[in-house]
């Protein structure tokens, strides 16, 4: 439910707006930076979490090697917040926004009429659908649509599921931790990937379970998830499948409870995640995800290459092809690759080569003088 944006919130960004935010000058090489002094945001439309804030951080130090500030918000999935707080920053001078999670039944019209206002106004998006009135998919020129390999998260755990724990079997059994249609624009295009296994017959999807209380996930699943383990035997289901690593979490202790065997694999992953995958006897086999400082940075570059009008030089990881819609490519985290001492920090030693890969970032001459790459 929609709430009103507090009065602590408006003073805590008219405070940001007056130059004294989350984002403050550093003494950062900006090297031949065209966007030196440029002022901009990271607003996220989610609660701060682990990933989230790793997210924030490097936006921010990114910035900062370019020469320009960087002010974080976190509307904590209020609608309402997250879209004030955009008109706030528009309003306030900002040059580029890197905007998170938008709900697709209004992002579209709002930015619209937003640029209308700000024409000069550079923006990014991250896990955010346009659609019309109609429900039709729509772009909006100039603006750069991010997002992480969402379908290949499904699939890559699917895979993982069929081919290295159930190779034998012709069918296999799952139930599906997810929330419904038109919830956020990754579980919908989650949900394209594991459509894929379910019409193929590879999979057989037993229910399909979700948090009911979506401001305390993660307990909530624990009791969801209690309850239907105690309607099936330990062979009924083959694994779990979960779209989201905060209701893998209470999924994972409900089945630790119960003492049944069944694998659990799921989206993202944060220190939590590989404490719980590294316990003894742990059935929370993979993750797939993208590294979320890479996606912080990621945002930032291709900002700042739509603040100079670079935007010829926005390409899609691995190719040279010009687009205006750019994927992060999966990569699967499985238990085996753990090893002691390993967290989400330095998973890099561990992780497959494209998890944070500096071949996936937009770049160009500037940009390589400013950051190295």
């Amino acid at each position: 439910m929609k709430r009103l944006v507090s009065v602590g919130m408006i003073v805590f960004l008219l405070f940001s707006l007056c130059g004294c935010g989350s984002g403050k000058a550093t003494m950062a090489e900006t090297g031949n930076s065209p966007v030196k002094g440029k002022k901009v945001a990271y607003i996220l439309n989610m609660s701060s979490s682990e990933i989230f804030q790793l997210c924030a951080n490097q936006c921010k130090e990114t910035a900062e090697k370019l020469g320009m500030t960087c002010d974080v918000f976190f509307s904590d999935g209020d609608d309402t917040a997250f879209q004030n707080y955009i008109s706030t920053c528009a309003a306030g001078g900002y040059d580029g926004l890197y905007l998170s999670h938008g709900g697709q039944d209004y992002s579209y019209t709002f930015l619209v009429d937003l640029l209308k206002d700000y024409p000069d106004l550079k923006i990014v998006t991250f896990d955010t659908q346009f659609r019309d009135d109609a429900g039709e998919t729509q772009k909006i020129e100039g603006v750069t649509q991010f997002f992480q390999d969402d379908a290949g998260f499904a699939t890559g755990l699917l895979a993982y599921v069929c081919d290295e724990l159930y190779p034998q079997k012709e069918q296999v059994n799952i139930l599906k931790v997810w929330v419904g249609p038109n919830y956020i624009a990754a579980f919908d295009r989650r949900e394209t990937g594991y459509q894929e296994y379910e019409k193929s017959g590879k999979i057989h999807t037993l229910e399909v379970i979700g948090p009911t209380d979506y401001s305390n996930a993660t307990s909530s699943m624990h009791d969801v998830m209690s309850a239907t383990l105690m309607k099936y035997e330990e062979e009924d289901v083959d694994a779990i499948w979960v779209a989201y690593d905060a209701y893998a979490q209470g999924c994972y202790q409900a089945l630790k409870e119960s003492a049944k065997k069944i694998p659990l694999v799921s989206v993202d992953i944060c220190n939590m995640d590989i404490q719980y995958m590294s316990e003894k006897d742990s059935q929370w086999k993979a993750c797939a995800c993208t590294d979320f400082k890479a996606n912080g940075e990621q945002g930032m570059r291709i900002l700042a290459m739509e603040l100079n009008g670079d935007y010829d030089d926005i390409k899609a990881p691995g190719t040279d092809e010009v687009t205006d819609y750019i994927e992060m490519p999966a990569s699967l985290i499985t238990q085996d690759m753990l090893k002691e001492g390993i967290t989400i920090e330095n998973i890099y030693e561990v992780a497959p080569e494209q998890y944070g890969a500096v071949e996936n970032y937009v770049t160009n001459d500037w940009l390589r003088d400013c950051i190295g790459y």
